[in-house]
This record gives C-alpha cells, structure tokens and sequence, in this order.
C-alpha cells in the first residue's frame, strides 16, 4: 500500500481485542473491503459463556439492524417500564414511587458476541490466547509485538482459528469483556504502568509502546491498519495518544445475575403473585446508590434476573483503584462481601435485596466506575472503537450500542477512503465527539443516581420525571442516533 495514502481494498488489518467491538469492527474492515482480517484476543478460556447482561434502545436496535449488525435472530427480552422503588418498612416489594418508559431489549453478553461471531467470513483470522506487547508505526505501516501466551488453553499458538460459526473457543469465562481483560493483565502488565521503549525486530527500528523483552516476543507482524478494541487499558490507545487514561470516579459496580426460576425461593408476607412483569426494569434507589434489575435471556431458552448495584464502596478498605482495575468472580474480600449483604438487607426493599443475595458469592463481581475519552478515535493508520476509545459509566444505557456504532460508522470510513482520503480522520472526529457526549451524560446521571442523590422518599412522579430529565438533559440516555 502506498505510504502516503491509505485504502481499504487489499490492505491487512489486525484488530487487537476479540471481544463485541472488536467482532463487529473486524466485520466492519471484512465488509469495506480488506484482504484479511486477523483478530488477536489475549485470553483463551470462553467468551461465549459471559453471563452478564446488557441493553439496548429500541432506536438504536432498529439502526443497527438496518446496518446489518443486529437482527432479532440474537436473543433478547423486551423491556418497557422502568419503575422506581424505594424501602418501606416491610413491604416486600417496598413503595413504587415512579414509572418511566424503558424502550429497550435486554442481551445476554455470551450469545450476543456468539452471534456477531458468527457473521465473520470463513477467513477471518482469530487467535485467541495472543498477547500484543507493543504497537509501532512505520512509514507504510503498523507493526504489533505478539506473544503466543495462553498456550494452556490450546488456542493461539498456530496461525489462529478461523471465523465462521462458534466452535466454543474464545477468551475468558464468565465475567465482562473488561473483567476477563483484567485477569489477563494482572498476569501480563497493565499497560497503565508500561514504559515506552525501542524494540528491534527484522531489521526495523520503531517507536513502541510497551514495556517488554526480546525474550518475551514471539513475533512480530506488519499490518497495513490496527483496530484498538483491546478496551479501557488499551494499549493501541496509548500507541495513538500517550497518557489518555480512565479517572476512577468514586464508586463502584457490584454485579451478579440469577436464573429466574430461583426468585422462587424468595418468599415474604405480602408479596404478589407476580411480583414484577417480564417487560419491567426495577431501579432499587436509596442513599448514595442505586440497584438495576432487569431480565435477560440465557442462551439456552431460559431468563436470568441481571443485576447491577452502585455505591461507594465501604470506608477503610486498602482498595488502589486509581490505576484502572475490576474485581473478577472469585476475587472479592469478605468486606466487600459483608458491605453488599447490608445493602441488600438494611438499604433495600426485602424482595430486591434478597434476589441479590441468591446469586452465590463466588459469581459475583466488582467493577469500579471509570471515565474518559480519547481525543479522536484516529491516529494515522491507528484507528480506535469500543470501550479503548471511550468509557462512559454504565448509567447511559449505550455501552454496547457506541462499540455497535463504532463498527458501522468505521465501515463506512473505510469504503468512503477511494474518493475521500480524509474519511478516516473523519470518523475519528465524528465518534470523538459522541464519545464526550457520552462521558458527560454518564457523569451527570452519576451524581443523581449515586454521588448526589436526592431524597428518593420524598419524590413522587413528578420529582422523579424532573430529576431525570434534568440529568439526562440533552436526551442521549440509551445513546446518540446514528448520523446518516
């Protein structure tokens, strides 16, 4: 490819993270043209296993099914009400003290990747278990550091597996795409505490971003573009912009999920026979926090009641979150154990609260709550998507929807490059632009749902509609509609 101007068509693209974005952002290059893909997922247990669930506007579904993105082949959930409770006495269910719209359908993560999976073309290349230890420019191109890491797992030591349907490998089991991430840092480096060093390999001196050994290098490879879906420690992102790092914003993020039929256990004086419809999203709010419960579908035909409480966590705790961190299954201290059991008991009506106790210690996780968003989402032949471009706290109901976004405006960049060299600089200031959008949203619902709330037992349906929409404010809850 000529070193002054890049194409899309014949051009070899590596996409560094294999999880949502970087599923639909390697689908993005297939459809505008490359000659090959190749996918480079560092953890090597099963993404398709995730659990975790998320949402998506209703708006932003039919955008992204029109894209070709989504369809309704993807299990889903519709949900419809959001409606706002508060603890009172004894009352199972506490006082339900407002109803908003909820125009949106719940995913299960795992089945929702599994599908975008599905739609990579037979030659996509995807190698799980593969660690990229540096990313550096050269005048025609991008060269990344590889390192075969996983090799325990059985993936990711030959040339990669290839597209097409699931056959169940895929990296880590059971937790979010950050948190698996996470796991696999702490056994690598973070990238947040990698020093810029100067690599040689075949000849080439260049510029990279990482901290490494030559010992620690199987490969090197040289690319013609990089998609950074590698997430919020990104290491293409500090290759494109040094220094852009998630701030902690002060609380955190318990998350767990139950399958449906276990609610029957829940057993309490009062309650109703139903006690909460299947379109219904539960907002539990109290003093300094919230919890959001919604179902979700489990892959398998079945429902699991997804659930996500925010709160600052307890006082005393030696927890270092500044440098960006989660909390997997299995990792949490007794502690924090003991602050979400009183949460669940003292802070929440009796019914929410005991659902949150059925999900088993050992399965749940912490995710602290960080913002931030790169400048651009371009840097020469570096090209930015997903939560390694911008994380805005989950309050803003488009986590998934931007990295879907990303993808489809990305795709269009691409097949715009023949008659418009400057379309990818345009992408990154277009998605640049939404992301601090997002960011702000996020930040703005943070302090009414957790940092600064309001007294929840005073409000009624009018306080809560004011409350929102002052925080919403310019209506991007659920994300931004697509520019055409």
């Amino acid at each position: 490819m000529s070193r002054d101007r890049t194409l899309i068509e014949g051009a070899d693209v590596a996409v560094v993270g294999g999880s949502i974005a970087g599923c639909a952002t390697a689908l993005a290059a297939h459809r505008a043209g490359a000659a090959r893909v190749t996918v480079h997922e560092r953890t090597g247990g099963r993404l398709a296993d995730r659990g975790v669930g998320l949402a998506v506007h209703n708006d932003r579904y039919a955008e992204l099914t029109a894209a070709g993105y989504m369809d309704a082949a993807m299990p889903w959930v519709q949900l419809a009400t959001r409606r706002w409770y508060v603890r009172d006495a004894a009352a199972p269910l506490g006082r339900q003290v407002a109803t908003l719209p909820f125009p949106f359908r719940s995913y299960c993560w795992g089945p929702l990747w599994r599908e975008l999976r599905s739609r990579l073309p037979a030659d996509t290349v995807f190698r799980s278990g593969v660690t990229v230890h540096a990313v550096g420019e050269d005048p025609d191109g991008v060269r990344l550091a590889l390192r075969d890491g996983d090799r325990s797992a059985g993936a990711g030591s030959g040339p990669g597996e290839r597209g097409g349907p699931d056959d169940g490998r895929g990296p880590d089991e059971g937790r979010g795409a950050d948190e698996a991430n996470a796991a696999g840092d702490r056994r690598h480096g973070n990238p947040d505490h990698r020093r810029r060093g100067t690599h040689r390999n075949h000849g080439h001196d260049r510029h990279d971003h990482a901290g490494h050994h030559d010992h620690d290098v199987d490969r090197t490879e040289r690319f013609d573009l990089v998609i950074g879906a590698d997430g919020y420690r990104s290491l293409v992102r500090e290759a494109a912009f040094p220094g852009i790092r998630p701030r902690y914003a002060g609380y955190l993020a318990w998350r767990g999920a139950v399958p449906v039929d276990r609610l029957a256990a829940l057993d309490f004086p009062g309650l109703p026979a139903r006690p909460w419809a299947d379109e219904d999203c539960i907002y539990g709010v109290f003093p300094g926090g919230h919890v959001i419960i919604y179902r979700i579908p489990d892959g398998r035909g079945g429902q699991r009641a997804n659930w996500v409480l925010y709160t600052t966590p307890p006082a005393g705790l030696d927890l270092d979150l500044d440098a960006p961190t989660s909390l997997p299954p299995g990792t949490l201290t007794e502690a924090l154990h003991s602050h979400l059991a009183h949460v669940a008991e003292e802070l929440l009506p009796p019914y929410w609260g005991g659902l949150l106790r059925l999900t088993p210690p050992e399965e749940v996780f912490i995710q602290p709550m960080y913002d931030f968003t790169a400048p651009r989402y371009a840097a020469g032949r570096l090209l930015l998507a997903g939560d390694a471009a911008t994380v805005a706290r989950p309050h803003t109901g488009a986590g998934a929807v931007k990295a879907l976004q990303d993808a489809v405006a990305l795709e269009a960049a691409l097949q715009a490059l023949p008659r418009n060299p400057d379309a990818l600089a345009a992408y990154g200031a277009e998605r640049g632009a939404t992301g601090r959008t997002m960011v702000e949203l996020g930040r703005r619902l943070g302090r009414f749902l957790v940092q600064d709330t309001p007294d929840w037992r005073s409000l009624d349906q009018a306080g809560v509609e004011q409350g929102w929409a002052t925080a919403d404010g310019s209506g991007a809850f659920g994300g931004r509609a697509l520019r055409g």
